[in-house]
């Protein structure tokens, strides 16, 4: 009977991480969103990398979450597949669920100093947001792959001055709506002060407090329901007319950052 109780606590684990994906290679396009052409250079790419030192990055593609956050699935699968180097946990997994329009850098422990949250933060916005909002998944997984191999080789100055580049100060109606009702009052109120003290002064007085001034008459004392001063109108006021492969060991503790498009 203990067994049994054992096997059910079981079964509800099996069946959570039935649902992540094999890792079949360097580059794992279930969503089959990546051209073939895209995912043979990735994959060597990647590959090469690799080479240099012992760092592992992983482009990974699954076309629905399942109702889960992101987060927790590519920790989970990041976890799964180890990547990385057990002891130095440098492993990097980006993930892509287009049915969801989710994407995530998941960082391995060892590389959180070098591919900082605000370097992955920088690569989803610049590179990934803007390629997938046209369509353009291969181009815009690419471009996330050369920034990230860029930063791990010890360059992320142009991506961080890339980043700097393409800051956009937020949009606010608040302040815009104030500033026009501002410039408004203002221009209401220095055109009344122009209309009462001026035409005196430059004018040509045509009769007890009228003045022709510009072109236009102004009567400076007379006040009247529609402004002060007119052109001689009487309507009032004024007128001038954005398989093989495997992980090594690796884990992560959730370091990346996460996006939308």
């Amino acid at each position: 009977m203990l067994s049994a109780f054992c096997l059910c606590l079981l079964l509800p684990l099996t069946a959570f991480a039935a649902d992540l994906i094999a890792l079949t290679g360097r580059v794992v396009d279930n969503a089959g969103i990546i051209d073939a052409g895209t995912k043979a250079a990735l994959t060597q790419k990647l590959a090469d990398f690799e080479k240099k030192g012992s760092d592992q990055i992983v482009v990974a593609t699954i076309s629905s979450l399942g109702g889960e956050e992101i987060e927790p699935y590519a920790n989970r699968l990041f976890r799964f597949w180890k990547l990385g180097q057990a002891k130095e946990n440098n492993g990097v997994l980006l993930l892509v669920a287009p049915n969801d329009r989710r994407m995530r850098i998941e960082v391995g422990y060892g590389l959180e100093g070098t591919l900082t949250d605000l370097h992955t933060k920088l690569i989803i916005e610049n590179d990934m947001v803007p390629a997938f909002r046209v369509g353009d998944f291969s181009g815009g997984i690419t471009k996330a792959v050369d920034d990230m191999i860029m930063v791990l080789e010890g360059n992320p100055e142009e991506l961080e001055a890339r980043g700097k580049r393409n800051e956009q100060a937020p949009f606010n109606s608040d302040d815009l709506f104030f500033s026009i009702f501002i410039t408004v009052w203002i221009t209401i109120l220095v055109l009344s002060l122009a209309a009462s003290i001026l035409p005196p002064i430059f004018g040509q007085r045509i009769g007890p407090g009228r003045y022709r001034w510009l072109g236009m008459t102004f009567e400076p004392g007379k006040r009247s329901s529609s402004g002060g001063w007119s052109s001689g109108s009487s309507g009032g006021g004024w007128s001038s007319g954005g398989g093989g492969f495997s992980g090594g060991g690796g884990s992560s503790g959730g370091g990346g950052s996460s996006g939308s498009w």
